[in-house]
């Protein structure tokens, strides 16, 4: 996974990017990132999209950030990010069909 470069005023500005994808097995997902020295962090159970969606936001607490939410397809059905670094939470989702 290749963390996306911005530029603001000329300045390369780094992104925290987190993928969230189903487990193969199909019981549970996968939190997948750069950030993580041992591999993906995995969740199971009835809200285990929207567990490892929440610690991808506390990991990413004071940096910008953009989390995917995948299906069994590869297919991007979730994104949310932060853009601003510090201040007041700027959290935006999309639902993508």
């Amino acid at each position: 996974m290749i963390a996306m470069k911005a530029t603001h005023n000329g300045q390369n500005i780094g992104h925290d990017v987190y993928e969230v994808r189903p487990r193969k097995g199909g019981d549970g997902v996968d939190l997948i990132s750069d950030r993580f020295r041992r591999g993906p962090v995995c969740y199971a159970g009835v809200d285990a999209v929207r567990k490892a969606i929440s610690y991808a936001k506390y990991r990413s607490f004071s940096r910008r950030v953009i989390i995917r939410v995948l299906d069994d397809s590869g297919n991007v059905i979730q994104v949310h990010s932060k853009l601003g670094s510090f201040g007041p939470e700027r959290w935006r989702y999309w639902q993508c069909n």
